[in-house]
């Protein structure tokens, strides 16, 4: 606009010539600890609603997979392998998954005892049957969330959850990165989760020690000496 107007002599000098860009400052993700986690699953599922077990089944899902919310909705039993181990996200309009891309998500051991357990009890459902009866539940969150006295979350903060306890876990962040859904070699996930891997990093670091370590008798063990 100032050129514009320069250019058509009304100014002479573009004020904002010399005005560098503002850094964006990346937001500090305030997330629910484990048992922050599973305090809030409990109420929601407690909650007493018709629903109420369905809504924890999907928050489950969502911080054991990492899927978001559109993707978990559109899974159905037919993409629960559970030889393989892994989950198929299906890339079409409908699923919300970025792209239409296809990927798998690995069963971590708490995503495949839900899937398995929520199996069992619907073992007829035909394989292109939904794995999940409701499509959202920030409604319960929110309650849940009040009764427990913890911050409110929503339900891509799951998404974020699940990242942070996969670094915390030692996963790299490039495989998190793939497990997400990026297509951009880790560079979103390591600038939104890198300070993770740095606070795990300095926390492991504390582990690390030269200080002489007492052998016990017990532990030493003798072998027989021979000429």
């Amino acid at each position: 606009m100032f050129d514009v107007a320069i250019e058509a002599g009304i100014i002479y000098v573009n004020p904002a010539a010399k005005l560098e860009r503002v850094p964006v400052r990346a937001k500090r993700l305030t997330l629910p600890s484990r048992d922050q986690f599973e305090r809030l699953v409990d109420a929601v599922e407690h909650a007493g609603a018709w629903c109420s077990r369905d809504c924890a089944n999907l928050l489950r899902e969502l911080a054991f997979t990492g899927c978001r919310k559109g993707e978990a909705g559109q899974i159905e039993w037919r993409d629960v392998d559970f030889e393989a181990g892994e989950i198929i996200i299906r890339g079409d309009p409908e699923t919300g998954t970025k792209n239409w891309a296809v990927r798998g998500v690995p069963l971590i051991p708490d995503a495949r005892a839900l899937f398995e357990r929520m199996r069992r009890k619907r073992a007829g459902a035909p394989l292109n049957e939904k794995v999940f009866r409701v499509r959202e539940a920030q409604g319960a969150i929110n309650q849940a969330a009040k009764k427990v006295g913890i911050a409110r979350i929503v339900h891509h903060d799951l998404r974020h959850l699940f990242a942070t306890i996969c670094i915390e876990s030692g996963i790299d962040i490039p495989t998190v990165s793939r497990w997400l859904g990026h297509k951009d070699g880790g560079a979103l996930a390591t600038k939104t989760y890198g300070h993770l891997r740095r606070e795990h990093s300095i926390a492991q670091a504390q582990r690390v020690s030269f200080a002489p370590v007492a052998t016990k008798q017990t532990d030493v063990i003798a072998f027989p000496v021979t000429a």
